[in-house]
């Protein structure tokens, strides 16, 4: 544990399940990054003084503590509440031993437990399932072993034999990914608390109240440190085009792709000036390919973003991704609520910065105020 102006640190390694690291860990511990992202796995770097304790090596690095896999979970607690910033496991270890005294470090990189489910190939067959069934029964294993709880959205449609057979060579984690793709979800663990993760594959919508919101202006309640930058990619939104194939006459239907409603609103939507054609629409039914569409109108439905940086003291919480958070001081065409993309944790003694990349579908927010 270390207390870092008034927020305590926690650091609990092990094999499957992690204990509180030793003190003489905690002491060395130097500096911590933990990277959420909405796009691909989390991750961290833990960097560690070490000195040659021993005749021989270094005790941190003779111990193989964190070689991999070794399970790492890193704990914030702000005020009473633990705020877990990643459960993952450790992929990387760097150590560079200098000469001078007190230089050697060690780096301790690694990434959340979706890797675990992405490291074995598999052959599967999946009959007379719908497709949430083959997300749980993917998801068993790693309840017991990880604590990872399955949050599934149940879906209908299941495939006569006669029809389709569903099979899958690949990992769990590529199978999962697919169907959430077919059915136009999403997946993603994320720690909940301590040791416990939730696996969520479902509708791609931000999680839980909106965050605490960053201000601009030096003297202002949770202010940001420094300008907030903001930019419109023009290029970014695509209109997609989905066509599908009547297998008696082999003629190209287009299907009607619905607006959907961006979350949050916005007043003025950024226009789409671009097209773009489904390609992997073969076979599929005409609800299988407004799922996809629908898919590719979210993934190209966000070409406005802010970027910046928070003191984490400062701001009093711990900025998340996959969640809304709200602006204020940057005017009316930019104030409002935005899509937390991606946040990346800094913190060593003395210090914890968040910088943040926010993202939203267009400009003005049809709400007045925002919460604060």
């Amino acid at each position: 544990m270390i207390d870092l102006l008034g927020i305590q640190l926690f650091l609990q390694v092990g094999p499957t399940l992690p204990l509180p690291a030793p003190f003489a860990v905690m002491e060395a511990l130097r500096a911590v990054e933990v990277r959420m992202s909405n796009n691909g796995r989390d991750g961290f770097q833990l960097t560690f003084a070490v000195g040659r304790d021993a005749l021989l090596d270094s005790s941190l690095i003779a111990s193989g503590m964190f070689e991999p896999p070794a399970r790492v979970v890193v704990t914030l607690v702000m005020g009473a509440m633990p705020e877990v910033l990643i459960d993952g496991i450790v992929t990387n270890l760097q150590f560079t031993c200098s000469p001078e005294a007190g230089e050697s470090v060690l780096h301790v990189t690694g990434e959340d437990l979706t890797l675990m489910m992405d490291l074995e190939e598999h052959s599967r067959t999946f009959e007379l399932r719908p497709d949430f069934a083959i997300v749980t029964e993917l998801l068993a294993p790693y309840l017991a072993r990880y604590q990872i709880m399955p949050v599934v959205t149940p879906t209908t449609g299941v495939p006569l034999p006669t029809e389709l057979t569903p099979t899958w060579q690949g990992t769990d984690l590529a199978c999962i990914r697919h169907l959430a793709e077919n059915n136009g979800f999403v997946f993603f663990v994320e720690p909940v608390a301590p040791g416990v993760s939730r696996a969520y594959w479902g509708p791609d919508a931000p999680q839980g109240l909106p965050q605490p919101a960053i201000n601009v202006g030096e003297n202002s309640h949770r202010a940001s440190e420094g300008p907030l930058s903001g930019s419109y990619d023009a290029l970014g939104p695509a209109t997609p085009v989905v066509n599908i194939t009547e297998p008696n006459t082999g003629v190209q239907i287009p299907v009607s792709i619905p607006p959907i409603t961006a979350l949050p609103p916005t007043v003025r939507a950024a226009p789409s000036l671009r097209t773009s054609v489904a390609r992997n629409t073969t076979g599929l039914s005409p609800a299988q390919a407004l799922l996809e569409g629908l898919a590719a109108t979210a993934r190209s439905s966000n070409p406005i973003q802010l970027t910046g940086e928070v003191d984490g003291v400062r701001y009093g919480a711990v900025l998340r991704s996959r969640r809304l958070v709200g602006i204020r001081g940057m005017g009316l065409t930019w104030d409002g609520l935005y899509n937390v993309e991606q946040v990346t944790h800094r913190i060593q003694p003395g210090e914890y910065k968040q910088g943040f990349t926010l993202k939203r579908s267009g400009f003005i927010s049809p709400t007045p105020v925002v919460p604060p």
